[in-house]
């Protein structure tokens, strides 16, 4: 493969306050800890404040990455997020964060991934790059997942939290950074019933009425279970294949937090020892875009990655959509 153009130059995370443990939710919906637990792995989640939407904790998450990465918000050339619960239809997230930043005259939008959102982001960021290689990209990713639940389904309420993260890209090398080796992005949209987040325009209300249970996020679980699992193993081996690696070469694997069940599924097909897959589901449900580069956040700061460690991701998500990347430290 050609030598790596997309340099990561800064990583914050941002967290809502609020958690909710599985007790407490099981104080309106009918279930409890250890039938979360046992079926998902997760023992609290967050939720963002009343007052807040996808854009702001993705503009605190943003600001710290600016200010890690020494760059102000007039260097920027590009401004993107990566969200299934943005604000409103429009304008994008990515303009409002822009906008608050003070970022002018930058290129602004959203994508629209779902829970494989980063890895789409990091291939647009690589190509971006290589057609700009002067350019400042700041991606973010932000989910207010709590306001697209249906706190009745104890299905789905007991899955998802909110979080941000952000970084700052660029082309320039420098061997003391992170960087993108590889990226691999796919999608199924014939098996687009699976996962859906409502709230578009197919959920036709007249002013007034209220909402039903298509405005809220619904799935299929058995049946995304299995195509999770067997996407996210698939694309995981692709790439390491085309760049002539093992998972030997692996010193960690960061996998979409959604599940511990699926997590652990795909550590084992892929024959990664447990002491190699990183998880932080518990603490924080699935956090659909944000999860990957949240979990490999704290994966630094609890020293599990180390300078010239090689980290294999992968996600699956609503599309459906599922891929891998490669990063080296």
């Amino acid at each position: 493969m050609q030598n790596p153009s997309c340099h990561i130059l800064s990583l914050s995370v941002h967290v809502p306050d609020t958690a909710l443990t599985n007790d407490d939710i099981a104080k309106f919906v009918d279930t409890n800890d250890a039938w979360i637990r046992s079926r998902t792995g997760i023992r609290q989640r967050h939720k963002l404040a009343s007052g807040d939407n996808a854009s702001d904790l993705g503009f605190r998450a943003a600001q710290a990455a600016l200010s890690d990465a020494g760059i102000g918000a007039d260097a920027l050339t590009h401004v993107m997020v990566a969200t299934c619960t943005p604000d409103m239809l429009s304008p994008s997230v990515a303009c409002l964060i822009a906008g608050r930043l003070g970022a002018e005259n930058v290129m602004a939008f959203d994508v629209g991934a779902a829970c494989s959102g980063f890895l789409y982001g990091l291939s647009l960021c690589q190509a971006l790059l290589l057609q700009t290689p002067a350019a400042h990209i700041l991606f973010v990713c932000t989910e207010a997942l709590t306001r697209r639940v249906n706190w009745n389904d104890r299905s789905t309420c007991v899955l998802f939290g909110d979080a941000a993260t952000a970084c700052l890209l660029s082309a320039r090398h420098d061997a003391s950074l992170a960087s993108l080796e590889d990226v691999i992005c796919m999608s199924d949209g014939g098996k687009e019933y699976l996962i859906h987040v409502g709230g578009g325009t197919s959920c036709a209300y007249e002013l007034g009425e209220a909402v039903d249970e298509r405005f809220f996020i619904t799935m299929h679980g058995r049946e995304t279970y299995k195509h999770a699992v067997r996407n996210m193993t698939q694309v995981c081996e692709d790439l390491l294949a085309r760049n002539n690696l093992t998972v030997d070469d692996v010193q960690l694997l960061v996998p979409h937090q959604a599940n511990l069940r699926i997590i652990e599924a795909v550590g084992a097909r892929l024959k990664i020892s447990d002491d190699k897959v990183f998880t932080n589901v518990a603490q924080y449900g699935n956090t659909s875009s944000a999860s990957i580069p949240l979990a490999v956040a704290e994966a630094m700061n609890n020293g599990r990655i180390r300078p010239g460690d090689r980290v294999l991701t992968t996600a699956f998500g609503a599309g459906l959509t599922w891929g891998a990347a490669l990063l080296r430290f």
